[in-house]
């Protein structure tokens, strides 16, 4: 009841001392068109959210002159000076301690033999796999060169030591030195049963990432993932345009752990292939591989590949500005939009391409500059800190903000919250608003819902749970160590079109244009639902800036503990000093 009435009296501010500006804009893109007068906006946009900024920033940030805002290039030197300037305007304040850049080390990894082929000897003979149409593969070792010589390989499962879920696809067999195959996602997506891990929504067990860290652990020397069409919810294409250049991660100094000589991704056919050439069935092993009490089978087969990579340790920025606290400095509200992009790589077909990363993210750093300049034009100061932390390297993982949560500007017990705004479809506006992961997993969706109610809008659960967004982006760095962290997007039921067409349009978007090089920022987009969305976000940082209250993690989430563990650390307010950014 605090927080319901905290925003009610905020929006009733905000009708008073905001202007409406003209957010007459032309109907273009993903938005649907249609000769029915909208309803009017439930509340007044701030004036500093406007289609003419979100425009100017969208088209600098895709422009062929900043190449991408790939990681390393002089692309990123180019979007963070444009960055810091447009902060600099809005008279922030430098977010590291003193400074706007947070310096964050990373090592590039470049494969050098592209037409590398992975074979395969078995008791029917020696096949080989293509890379790019069969198979992707890379280093994690970041050494010039590695090699598999006739590797046993090992149909693991789903690639998943979870002893939380009594789970573990490595029980009984030793994988040291050998080659895994694992099926992507998880099983309880493949079965749909609610009691395996999530059932149809991703676990955190089900990302690649966990995956290969897994394989490494048991001393795997390689790990292939199979990319199989039920369970691997984002087409082939997507995960080659993902590895297209130079694959980016933390120097082992940094982030210290194994690491495979190779990871990479096997395509359905080609497994389907490999295991049939093994005397076995890959779908006698999927559906072995689903159920309780799974235990890894060694196949007559053993893989040979050689890598050879160009490697690079550099620098990259996470971006961060300020709005110090009037009353509590030393509490931190965040919000998160990684600012990079996948820059200039070969594309699909097969030549050299910009990879502009409009929607993801162009359009969530201009709405993170547009919160900011709202925030900036305030008269008072809120009570908490706002930081708004741009980091880098979220296309390659997280890297970025994992980085940030590590070494942070605000101790993460005092760190309120983090909002994150990534992959935000142009796509008109709509009476609700999205959020990923499991609705109602943390009190931040309440405050979200009750923003959005303000507004006459509702709050819709994830449209994809299968492909687990919520683990895809930099709110999830917060959350894994116990931080309330929320990811919204935009709603789906339109307007203009209903359901039909919002999903009709995301679904569009997913399967045709993100992470390629149609990634383009359109200054004819239909901006109306975006604005309302940026000012739903505002108001959403707003009550938790102005307010006293510490959201928490519903009960029965695996964040609530870790909470918990940074709560108990938190000393009394008379005894914490402010950080000094």
């Amino acid at each position: 009841m605090f927080r319901a009435a905290a925003i009610l009296l905020l929006s009733i501010a905000l009708a008073a001392c905001h202007t409406r500006p003209d957010r007459r804009a032309a109907v273009g893109g993903l938005a649907t068109a249609t000769s029915a007068t909208p309803p009017p906006m439930a509340i007044t946009l701030a004036p500093q959210i406007n289609p003419a900024d979100l425009v100017r920033y969208g088209q600098r940030l895709t422009s062929r002159a900043l190449a991408g805002r790939k990681p390393g290039t002089r692309g990123e030197l180019l979007t963070t000076d444009y960055l810091i300037a447009q902060l600099r305007r809005m008279h922030l304040a430098p977010g590291y301690r003193g400074r706007w850049r947070q310096p964050v080390p990373m090592v590039s990894t470049r494969l050098l033999n592209t037409g590398v082929r992975l074979r395969v000897r078995t008791p029917a003979g020696v096949r080989s796999f293509a890379y790019g149409s069969e198979m992707l593969a890379g280093t994690q070792q970041a050494r010039a060169r590695v090699a598999l010589r006739n590797s046993p390989i090992v149909f693991a499962g789903y690639g998943i030591d979870a002893p939380g879920r009594h789970w573990n696809d490595y029980r009984g067999v030793d994988v040291r030195g050998k080659t895994v195959l694992v099926l992507d996602n998880d099983p309880g997506h493949a079965t749909g049963d609610p009691q395996l891990f999530n059932g149809r929504a991703m676990s955190a067990y089900g990302r690649a990432r966990d995956k290969f860290a897994a394989a490494a652990r048991h001393g795997a020397a390689a790990c292939f993932i199979i990319h199989v069409a039920p369970n691997s919810t984002l087409p082939w294409s997507v995960r080659r345009d993902e590895l297209a250049g130079a694959a980016q991660a933390l120097p082992a100094r940094i982030a210290p752990g194994p690491r495979l000589a190779v990871a990479g991704w096997i395509d359905q056919a080609a497994a389907e292939e490999l295991v049939r050439a093994a005397g076995a069935s890959l779908r006698a092993l999927m559906r072995a591989a689903a159920r309780p009490g799974f235990q890894p089978v060694p196949l007559e087969a053993a893989a040979s590949i050689t890598l050879h990579s160009a490697i690079r340790y550099s620098w990259s920025d996470n971006v961060l500005a300020l709005i110090r606290g009037a009353v509590h400095p030393d509490q931190a509200v965040i919000y998160t939009a990684h600012w990079d992009g996948l820059g200039i790589a070969r594309g699909p077909r097969g030549r050299a391409e910009l990879f502009p990363g409009a929607i993801d993210n162009a359009v969530g750093v201009g709405a993170l500059l547009e919160i900011a300049d709202t925030f900036a034009h305030r008269k008072r100061a809120p009570a908490r800190s706002i930081l708004f932390l741009l980091p880098t390297l979220g296309d390659a993982g997280q890297l970025g903000s994992r980085y940030y949560v590590a070494h942070p500007v605000f101790a993460l017990d005092r760190t309120v919250a983090d909002i994150n705004i990534d992959t935000w479809p142009v796509i008109g506006r709509a009476r609700d608003m999205t959020v990923f992961g499991a609705t109602g997993e943390s009190a931040l969706d309440t405050d979200l819902r009750h923003v959005l109610a303000l507004q006459g809008r509702t709050l819709a659960s994830d449209p994809e749970p299968q492909i687990g967004w919520f683990y895809r982006s930099d709110q999830y760095s917060f959350a894994r160590v116990g931080v309330p962290a929320i990811f919204p997007a935009p709603g789906l039921d339109l307007v203009s079109g209903g359901r039909a067409a919002g999903q009709a349009d995301w679904r569009d978007y997913l399967m045709h244009r993100f992470l390629t090089p149609r990634d383009r920022f359109n200054p004819h987009w239909d901006l109306s639902g975006t604005l309302e969305d940026i000012e739903t976000l505002y108001l959403l940082g707003r009550t938790l800036a102005d307010g006293t209250q510490w959201p928490n993690w519903a009960a029965g989430s695996p964040y609530r503990a870790r909470r918990a563990a940074l709560r108990a650390q938190r000393r009394a307010p008379e005894a914490t000093s402010p950080s000094t950014p």
